[in-house]
């Protein structure tokens, strides 16, 4: 098999399993619902976020517009360097861990793109794909939808702390999905690896 086809392996692996996720969600929960997975350390809670990675937001309806345009052309960009370093028959690593970072960029695109426009409402009841007099939002607006959390530690700071006394303290507050995950593994792979990467890539 070839690191071409096992990168765009990888790419559709990723992005089917993240949107069958993001689907079932979408269409079997309502917004700030939450299923235990472990314990109180792991759970899924249903959010949607109209930005970034992890919940972040910027701009409003018109930086919203202008990310996801981002989106597109960082896409395409990182498109065509995977396409230049396989060529040039660079580590398997670094092919993979570029596919995993289109595959996560592409994903939240997906939810970016369309879902405002294939499904209704998620609050107070479970989404509709495809409603009758259509979606919630129009293209370039709809939500991403994030599932993953993980409050590992949930307490308050001390009263005598400098930062926030007395408030709650969550750790790790965010949550996100198997997009924003695979993102973050392949950048996190190519910072530890760089010098076996570049290295054999030069």
């Amino acid at each position: 098999m070839s690191n071409r086809t096992k990168a765009l392996l990888l790419i559709f692996s990723i992005l089917i399993i993240d949107q069958a996720v993001k689907i079932i969600i979408k269409t079997n929960m309502v917004i700030g619902e939450e299923i235990p997975v472990f314990g109180n350390w792991f759970k899924i809670h249903f959010l949607e976020n109209n930005g970034m990675a992890f919940g972040m937001e910027w701009g409003g309806k018109t930086g919203k517009v202008a990310l996801s345009v981002f989106r597109m052309i960082a896409i395409a960009g990182i498109a065509w360097y995977l396409n230049s370093i396989i060529k040039k028959n660079a580590p398997l690593g670094l092919i993979l861990s570029v596919s995993a970072i289109i595959a996560g960029a592409a994903g939240n695109l997906i939810d970016s793109a369309f879902y405002g426009m294939i499904f209704s409402e998620s609050w107070h009841t479970t989404a509709v794909m495809f409603p009758e007099g259509g979606g919630y939002s129009s293209f370039l607006h709809g939500r991403v939808v994030d599932m993953l959390y993980f409050p590992i530690i949930d307490s308050r700071w001390p009263d005598w702390s400098p930062i926030r006394p007395g408030q709650s303290f969550i750790f790790f507050r965010p949550v996100f999905n198997l997009a924003d995950t695979s993102i973050t593994t392949g950048v996190l792979a190519i910072l530890v690896f760089q010098k076996k990467f570049l290295g054999e890539h030069s």
